[in-house]
């Protein structure tokens, strides 16, 4: 049965914008952290952004920092990904997870996989040079 569903990928020149969308029709996901990672071939699967699904904690990775931007629609209950001067580095399948809870330091620990537990299927993006 589906967890989560991500949406919005696609093909985008360098320079552009996306915005991936993240929804959990099997449950509320209400006060899980939410995260997103991202997987290009022959590469290890690496952490984008997270948030608190409560509060206005984020955390970003480097790469990410300063063009990628990540929300929460609670009413909606849908988690967002805007990324913004998209570069053709940023290529990858993204994944959207949820974590019930972080064995530890959120800015720390929401970087790390194995902390969440569930997973979506994945939007390809593919930014062209």
């Amino acid at each position: 049965q589906v967890q989560l569903v991500e949406s919005g990928g696609g093909l985008v020149q360098a320079g552009g914008s996306l915005r991936l969308s993240c929804v959990a029709p099997g449950r509320t996901f209400s006060s899980y952290g939410m995260g997103w990672f991202r997987q290009a071939p022959g590469k290890e699967r690496e952490f984008v952004a997270a948030i608190r699904w409560t509060g206005s904690n984020t955390a970003y990775a480097d790469s990410a920092k300063g063009r990628f931007t990540i929300s929460r629609d609670n009413a909606k209950n849908t988690v967002y990904l805007q990324m913004n001067s998209l570069k053709p580095e940023d290529t990858a399948a993204y994944y959207c997870a949820a974590a019930g809870y972080y064995s530890g330091s959120f800015y720390e620990k929401a970087r790390d996989a194995h902390e969440y537990e569930y997973w979506g299927q994945g939007t390809q993006v593919t930014v062209s040079s």
